[in-house]
């Protein structure tokens, strides 16, 4: 499954690039597994993968240095896991005691499928407290997790946005995070205010999202979303995006 890849754009690609959207605070190399470390917030920023799936001989002694670098920072010890893990990895984590959630989706489509302007939004180099407000609307925002959006703005090294699309009234309607790494644009954080759902909002931000991103090289949208999530699957997939992968938190809190 490494190799599985959708008009070129490959596993590998977009677990970089998703690194590289989602900064950490702290990172650390283990053999292939890379370790991040933030404030404890966001699941991509304080978790440890693999990029590399071949055979690994030494796993158990490394999964040992990993869980006592995350005890040493006062983290729970968080995997996440992709078609790049080597071999065996799942096993021991269950082993372990690890419990793994119910999964995410990696889509990916051609911009030029669903890009046009839209009046009405606002881009922002960081998040602005009306972009909070209508994040927390669709997520259990912590502490944690909202100083670490608000941090992250100021440590990207590639091209990103925070969107917010106002509905006729000025309230604001529908959000996400966007950033440009080459020809991939990638959609973080999106979300629709309740008082707004099912009215079009979020295909009218994707709309104008990806047309900002081809104005910066963007060819392909790429974005994460929970496998259960059915209605948003189905406005992805209608907007062109298809699944490349999946990947799952493996976590022991003890």
């Amino acid at each position: 499954m490494e190799g599985k890849s959708w008009q070129g754009v490959s596993v590998v690609e977009l677990e970089r690039a998703s690194h590289t959207a989602v900064p950490a605070l702290r990172t650390a190399f283990d053999g292939p597994f890379l370790l991040r470390a933030f404030l404890g917030g966001t699941g991509r920023a304080n978790a440890v993968s693999s990029l590399d799936p071949a055979p690994d001989a030494g796993l158990a002694l490394r999964l040992d240095r990993i869980e006592a670098a995350y005890r040493r920072a006062g983290l729970p010890v968080r995997f996440r896991s992709t078609p790049l893990d080597p071999p065996g990895l799942e096993e021991a984590l269950l082993e372990r005691g690890y419990t793994a959630d119910k999964g995410s989706r990696v889509m990916a489509g051609p911009l030029e499928r669903f890009a046009a302007a839209e009046t009405g939004l606002e881009v922002a180099a960081r998040p602005s407290d009306a972009w909070l407000s209508l994040i927390a609307t669709a997520e259990h925002q912590t502490p944690a997790r909202r100083a670490e959006k608000v941090q992250a703005a100021g440590m990207m090294l590639v091209p990103a946005a925070w969107m917010l699309l106002r509905a006729s009234n000025g309230q604001p309607a529908a959000a996400a995070q966007v950033a440009v790494d080459g020809r991939l644009l990638g959609f973080f954080d999106v979300a629709t205010h309740p008082a707004f759902r099912r009215q079009g909002m979020a295909r009218r931000l994707f709309r104008a999202a990806a047309a900002w991103g081809q104005a910066r090289g963007g060819v392909t949208g790429w974005l994460q979303v929970s496998a259960d999530n059915a209605p948003a699957v189905a406005l992805y997939e209608a907007m062109g995006m298809r699944e490349i992968y999946r990947y799952r938190y493996f976590l022991r809190t003890a």
